[in-house]
């Protein structure tokens, strides 16, 4: 791993805070628990809303249900935001078959190969079912190995309800409509070994991660160097997340989420993940450097990356015309959109690496306003680190 930043000014080196860990896992057991697509959050907002009560944090929420938290800086000067989301994949009713099944369209971006033999729970007018999302052929008794062979696709998988449905007129008659949501099981299992396996790790480990750095700072007296607002978004799976819970005195915005854990990728299951540009874009070139700086300074093991097929909260809240500098930093995630896997480790040095980032300074006073001057303007890195090659360049430029 590369350390460019050897030497961190002392403006921002502080040791790690410590997580309660015991406290951060078992808020994240609780919340995965929630059903929580995109579209039914109302009921992990009331969730991490209590939570928040009980920490003793303000929050206010968007007419929809985003959280804005806010933590009083120990100073004056620009804002700061973190933000993840507590929105996780699904699926909606599409149709009412004739064979008293249910078909299905997905909510966000995730494949059908990972919905087949999900348990899940549906959510009608009337009260919830639990059901099962199957292949259309799903046994190998009546299809042979055409249950093998049949394409993976939405359109291929069906629900199976546990209801005595064989009719779409059963269906009719026990309440379902298209449009009712779909929850999938996360089935959690957390291990001694530190490894956590779940579906709606994404991004309710980053939900956790916030709430326990919350807790770690009010634990020692800590303020942040300036107001902070801790944001929790409810549809970033669909591409709306943090463009409708900031406001213009926002800065800087670091938003916490998962990192993929892939061949030809640099995430890890452990340490801190810090992406350096995804689908959408690089990230802000000091903002992402000051939170190197910090991992560095701190003994924090991080890596970086870029995704090629990914966006974020960060991505939503620059296009709905937020001018603002924003990182993603993550816990990396293998199966991701999948099965999900990371590891405590991961969580607890992102828990670190973000109250460090709550305490260091801000990158630059002159974003206080959302314009100004040249003066104060940063400069990014333009010459060679490498004198001699400075040294070839002249000598070979007069010829």
């Amino acid at each position: 791993m590369n350390k460019p930043f050897a030497a961190a000014s002392a403006a921002i080196a502080s040791a790690p805070m410590r997580i309660d860990v015991d406290y951060m896992l078992d808020f994240l057991k609780r919340l995965i628990e929630i059903p929580s697509p995109t579209g039914y959050t109302d009921q992990a907002v009331h969730f991490c809303g209590r939570e928040l009560e009980r920490l003793g944090v303000p929050f206010e929420l968007t007419r929809r249900g985003a959280i804005r938290a806010t933590l009083k800086g120990a100073g004056p000067g620009p804002a700061r935001a973190m933000v993840s989301h507590l929105d996780t994949l699904g699926a909606m009713v599409k149709q009412l078959k004739d064979n008293g099944r249910l078909a299905l369209v997905p909510i966000g971006t995730w494949s059908a190969r990972f919905a087949e033999g999900a348990r899940c729970t549906i959510f009608t007018d009337q009260g919830s079912y639990r059901g099962t999302i199957l292949p259309l052929k799903a046994s190998g008794h009546t299809f042979n190995e055409e249950v093998d062979t049949q394409p993976v696709d939405w359109t291929n998988v069906e629900m199976r309800v546990d209801a005595f449905s064989y009719r779409v007129e059963d269906l009719r008659r026990l309440g379902f409509n298209v449009g009712d949501f779909v929850a999938v099981d996360p089935n959690p299992e957390f291990s001694p070994r530190g490894y956590l396996n779940s579906r709606h790790l994404d991004d309710k480990a980053g939900v956790a991660v916030m709430i326990a750095a919350m807790k770690a700072m009010a634990d020692a007296g800590r303020k942040p160097t300036v107001d902070t607002f801790m944001l929790f978004t409810i549809a970033e799976e669909i591409g709306v997340g943090a463009s409708s819970v900031l406001h213009g005195d926002i800065a800087e915005m670091v938003t916490i989420d998962n990192g993929t854990v892939a061949p030809g990728q640099a995430s890890r299951e452990s340490g801190v993940t810090i992406c350096m540009a995804d689908s959408a874009g690089p990230f802000d070139y000091h903002l992402t450097r000051r939170l190197i700086e910090l991992c560095e300074a701190n003994d924090i093991r991080y890596e970086r990356d870029a995704f090629r097929y990914y966006r974020s909260d960060s991505a939503s809240a620059l296009e709905a015309g937020n001018d603002l500098r924003t990182a993603l930093i993550c816990f990396g995630v293998d199966s991701s959109h999948g099965y999900e896997r990371t590891h405590v480790n991961a969580l607890r040095s992102l828990a670190e690496l973000s109250c460090l980032y709550l305490q260091s300074d801000v990158l630059f006073g002159r974003d206080v306003k959302p314009l100004g001057p040249l003066a104060g303007f940063p400069r990014q890195e333009s010459e060679s680190a490498d004198p001699a090659s400075e040294m070839v360049e002249d000598t070979i430029l007069p010829g």
